[in-house]
């Protein structure tokens, strides 16, 4: 318990730590594989390089063109004007809710999301590339179609309910995003020729690296990395910071405590030689040998045995001997002091 508060924050800080790093990383290897990922104009080329390399597959590229949908478009549900291949619905709904400190702040939850998608293509001079799983991105930028926030205009019973409850409605927002159609984006991934359909594919990597579908140019989204990069960077310098200084703190407190118990030692046998030296200059040296201890045979008897009842023992004997009983070899279960007359 004396440790208990430094445990938690240093606990605290070691879960942040190490998310930091993992995003720092995380960072940072996007950053090489996308570098490395060779850039490949969409045209009527593109086949014939992907059908020389095995399995008629490229591992990581990067693409460019306008999203086509592959039949019919989305529609958009606010706009219908606006047209697209993968659509996003969400119903967000926001509250003022009482901590237990019993301060109030903002607070928000996901009621519903729906994604609807199209099968699409990735084109440029009459050349398309199919995209697979697009949900399955690690970056998909859609355009905001609408965001429409409906507040709640609560009753006096509704004020009286949320003070007790502790939660307050505040409203529901409600979004739709929508990747458009004739968006201009860059596909990064796998890039593959299907024999069952004829046309190339572009899916997420099965070596597990990311997949993007952004609006960004390549340098771009590397610039966008090596930020997020920077910041995950010095967060991991803050926390691993905050973690060595509160590592410090507990040390201190270790070393305070530890020396503080060998004071604490040295200055209760100090006590306790005292105490003996004062008990020897008191005791009566002119005693007769069934009243002198059976050990030393120099101190008088002063501690009983028990269950067995010997008075054997005096008291600086006694706390060297606790198995067995020097006379009778009982068990000693107590030891208690005797007064001799």
């Amino acid at each position: 318990m004396d440790y208990l508060t430094e445990g938690i924050a240093l606990g605290v800080d070691l879960v942040i730590l190490a998310a930091c790093i993992k995003q720092y990383y995380k960072n940072k290897n996007a950053m090489a594989m996308i570098q490395g990922a060779p850039y490949l104009a969409i045209n009527k080329d593109l086949k014939e390089i992907v059908e020389t390399h095995p399995e008629k597959k490229l591992s990581y590229v990067s693409i460019r063109g306008t999203v086509k949908p592959l039949g019919r478009p989305i529609v958009s549900s606010n706009n219908p004007n606006v047209t697209g291949v993968v659509q996003l619905l969400r119903i967000k709904e926001h509250v003022i809710q009482r901590s237990t400190t019993g301060f109030w702040s903002d607070s928000e939850r996901v009621v519903q999301e729906v994604h609807n998608v199209m099968p699409f293509s990735i084109g440029n001079k009459g050349v398309h590339v199919e995209v697979a799983d697009p949900l399955a991105a690690d970056v998909l930028d859609m355009d905001t179609i609408s965001d429409v926030f409906n507040p709640t205009v609560p009753s006096v019973m509704d004020h009286i309910w949320g003070f007790f409850a502790g939660i307050r409605q505040r409203g529901v927002q409600s979004t739709e995003k929508m990747l458009r159609e004739g968006t201009t984006i860059t596909g990064i991934g796998e890039l593959v020729y299907s024999q069952d359909s004829n046309m190339l594919r572009l899916q997420p990597p099965s070596n597990g690296a990311p997949f993007y579908l952004t609006n960004m140019q390549v340098t771009s989204l590397v610039k966008k990395l090596d930020g997020s990069k920077r910041n995950y960077k010095l967060l991991c310098m803050l926390f691993g910071t905050i973690g060595l200084v509160i590592g410090g703190l507990i040390i201190r407190k270790y070393l305070r405590h530890k020396d503080r118990k060998l004071e604490e030692s040295k200055r209760k046998q100090q006590l306790e030689e005292s105490r003996r030296k004062r008990r020897r200059q008191m005791r009566d040296q002119n005693l007769p040998e069934n009243q002198i201890c059976v050990v030393c045979k120099n101190n008088p008897i002063e501690i009983i045995l028990l269950p067995c009842g010997h008075v054997c023992l005096c008291e600086d004997c006694s706390l060297d001997i606790s198995a067995n009983c020097p006379v009778c070899r009982a068990s000693i279960e107590k030891k208690s002091v005797a007064y001799v007359a």
